[in-house]
């Protein structure tokens, strides 16, 4: 009789075939992870680094910054202003004015590689950046009162390499931000206390900006709060040109918070080797040197606190624009290794940006966005109560 399917001998040949077709791509995957683990750093290069050369932008006129459109947040700009946003169900039980003023530097925004620095209309950086303001800076909201620049920011390729390229755009960022922040201090009554926030690429900036325009000048005695959030402050390096101590109290005004989050298992090898490159504000590379590490949740340096503390986590919803808080998921504490880490990766649907590694770097404000709100309310009524 004539055989209607294959026989014993071709099913086991099939099986071992099939086999061999799951071992080779289970052979495949493991390669390519190893390639991704070892050759990480110069794919990212590859695919972020800038590819033309550095061409100066024209400098922008002294008082460019009088335009309101060369802010993403300032007063005046009414519904259209992104940091004005709140929460889905968001209630607050005491929501008189704070009477500061903000002053938040954006992170970067622009991942093309056309430019070292974006050029101010390019739109996809653009909405990119309002988007981040309105997630990062909203913690900030009991003030009305917040500005928050457009600036030609250097692209994410300028943090990736060690070129004169990538010191010569952000320089050029840095002077735009410096020009809006003259601007800024020029509108605020000398008597009222001033809040500075930055995260990244803005906090690069902003430490570099404290110690330029605030250390050693009355200015530092009108500082509520600095929020230097998702970049290195060196101890050894930074601070002692910043003229403002790290906070060690929650209630502790002029004074400095600063986080990088991670989640366990984590690896910080690479950024730490990134950051061992970069320069502090005395010139000299960082290395290998402590920095400071904050905890949002306790308001203080160093030390730990457990989910129940975490007031609200602001979990975005990307295609709408939204989001929403959900309290008590999230714990804090700073490692050794200056680190914050949130234990092992929360069950949240926070979005598709974790960093390899366990790296919560874009969700640095998020992740306590209650408790920043919390701190800084706190920081800046300590300020007013100062003899």
């Amino acid at each position: 009789m004539m055989s209607l399917g294959p026989n014993r001998k071709q099913i086991e040949a099939m099986a071992r075939k099939f086999l061999y077709l799951i071992a080779g791509a289970i052979v495949l995957v493991i390669v390519v992870l190893v390639l991704l683990r070892i050759y990480a750093e110069e794919l990212t290069d590859m695919a972020y680094v800038p590819t033309t050369e550095f061409k100066a932008q024209p400098e922008l006129p002294q008082n460019v910054y009088a335009d309101p459109a060369m802010w993403i947040s300032r007063p005046g700009l009414g519904v259209k202003d992104p940091a004005l946003w709140h929460p889905q169900g968001f209630t607050e039980e005491n929501d008189k004015a704070l009477g500061a003023a903000v002053f938040f530097v954006h992170p970067t925004s622009y991942m093309g590689q056309e430019h070292w620095n974006a050029p101010i209309d390019e739109q996809v950086s653009r909405a990119r950046a309002e988007l981040f303001v309105k997630g990062m800076a909203s913690p900030f909201n009991r003030s009305a009162d917040i500005w928050a620049p457009r600036y030609r920011q250097a692209a994410l390729g300028a943090f990736l390499v060690d070129r004169p390229e990538a010191v010569k755009a952000l320089d050029a960022a840095y002077g735009d931000v410096l020009k809006s922040f003259d601007f800024f201090i020029s509108t605020v009554a000398k008597d009222r206390p001033i809040v500075l926030a930055g995260h990244s690429q803005g906090s690069f900036h902003l430490r570099r900006l404290i110690g330029d325009r605030i250390a050693g000048t009355p200015l530092a005695n009108r500082i509520a709060a600095a929020y230097v959030v998702g970049w290195p402050v060196s101890l050894v390096h930074d601070l002692p040109s910043m003229d403002l101590p790290p906070c060690t109290a929650s209630d502790q005004p002029g004074c400095i918070m600063s986080w990088l989050t991670v989640a366990e298992p984590a690896d910080n090898n690479l950024m730490l080797q990134k950051f061992a490159h970069q320069k502090g504000l005395d010139g000299q590379e960082l290395q290998d040197g402590p920095f400071l590490c904050s905890n949002p949740l306790t308001g203080t340096a160093d030390g730990g606190a457990e989910a129940s503390a975490n007031l609200g986590t602001l979990i975005p919803d990307l295609e709408k624009g939204d989001g929403r808080l959900v309290a008590g998921t999230i714990p804090a504490r700073c490692g050794e290794d200056g680190f914050l880490s949130i234990g092992t990766a929360p069950k949240l649907d926070l979005g598709p940006y974790v960093i390899p590694v366990n790296n919560y770097h874009i969700y640095d404000i998020v992740l306590f966005w209650a408790n920043l709100r919390a701190d800084v309310s706190r920081r800046v009524e300590a300020w007013k109560a100062k003899p």
